[in-house]
């Protein structure tokens, strides 16, 4: 058994290795999004923002467990940026839950995708960058059209979510300056978890302490945090800043997709129009990115 314990890590890296660098990037998203999914099973009994902070609770542990002496290597860094990136996750995953809870996850996806298209193309003077947003604008709009049976409070908490996470691409861009990446969100999520825990607790109450609770919770900390964090920031140095944000675009889609068949959450035709804009739309304006971009990671 011990042996078996010590070289499992070493498959698992070597079977990561070989992996083709875009497949990693789908897998972290197909992770990610089935994450979300199984989130929901969890706001019946402990509410969407109890399941943010089991989330981020169980991810937080698992992360620094493996990532050992993250806390001793900060004391020399600033902690403005780490600070205030805990704090856009929390924000953000809020509201993300929140929307999920009133609309299907590949609307939700869809409406959030907004935040990084918009950093992507921001400052931007190339003209074929209008007709990206054009686009984008074009999916949201038919999302909150009234031929769409979508929440619009879902909606609106989605493009919130979608504003958080522009904050913590530019957030994140500055942490990356100053911090090693996966230092900087480690700790960063700890902080989020430490934020959202009176807010967590109050939200969930006593079935936060139930097993089924607290293992699904597990599982989605996983899936949604760790599993990611690993296969994006292996696909990161291997990819191109372009390619990765490409790839990245897909992630409207593979919402769509885990939604319909986790979830039983089948879009309309118009809905799935609207993702496949902002797919699109993403896919144009990151054709020709060069500056770095952060994982998906915290959503």
């Amino acid at each position: 058994m011990e042996r078996t314990l010590k070289t499992s890590p070493r498959l698992v890296d070597t079977v990561v290795a070989r992996t083709p660098a875009p497949l990693l990037v789908v897998a972290a998203a197909f992770s990610f999004q089935s994450g979300a999914a199984l989130a929901t099973t969890l706001f019946e009994e402990a509410g969407p923002l109890g399941a943010v902070w089991l989330r981020q609770f169980f991810g937080a542990v698992v992360l620094v467990a493996l990532n050992a002496g993250v806390v001793r290597r900060c004391r020399s860094r600033s902690i403005r940026p780490v600070l205030a990136l805990g704090a856009t996750l929390a924000l953000m995953n809020s509201l993300f839950y929140a929307s999920i809870d009133r609309i299907p996850l590949g609307v939700a996806v869809t409406a959030e995708f907004l935040g990084p298209l918009a950093v992507a193309v921001a400052g931007s003077r190339r003209p074929r960058d209008f007709v990206w947003t054009v686009l984008a604008g074009a999916g949201v709009a038919l999302l909150g059209s009234p031929t769409t049976d979508v929440d619009p409070v879902g909606l609106a908490l989605a493009l919130s979510a979608g504003a958080c996470w522009g904050g913590y691409i530019l957030i994140g861009k500055r942490l990356g300056e100053e911090w090693p990446l996966l230092d900087g969100l480690t700790l960063a999520m700890v902080i989020a978890a430490a934020l959202m825990t009176p807010v967590g607790l109050v939200a969930g109450g006593s079935a936060l302490v139930g097993p089924p609770v607290l293992a699904v919770g597990l599982a989605v900390g996983i899936l949604g945090s760790v599993v990611p964090y690993a296969l994006e920031l292996t696909a990161l140095r291997r990819l191109t800043t372009a390619a990765f944000g490409i790839l990245m675009s897909l992630e409207p889609a593979i919402a769509a997709l885990v939604g319909a068949l986790i979830l039983s959450q089948a879009l309309s035709p118009l809905e799935g129009l609207a993702v496949a804009f902002v797919v699109v739309a993403s896919i144009g304006a990151n054709l020709h990115t060069r500056a770095p971009i952060p994982p998906s990671w915290p959503d």
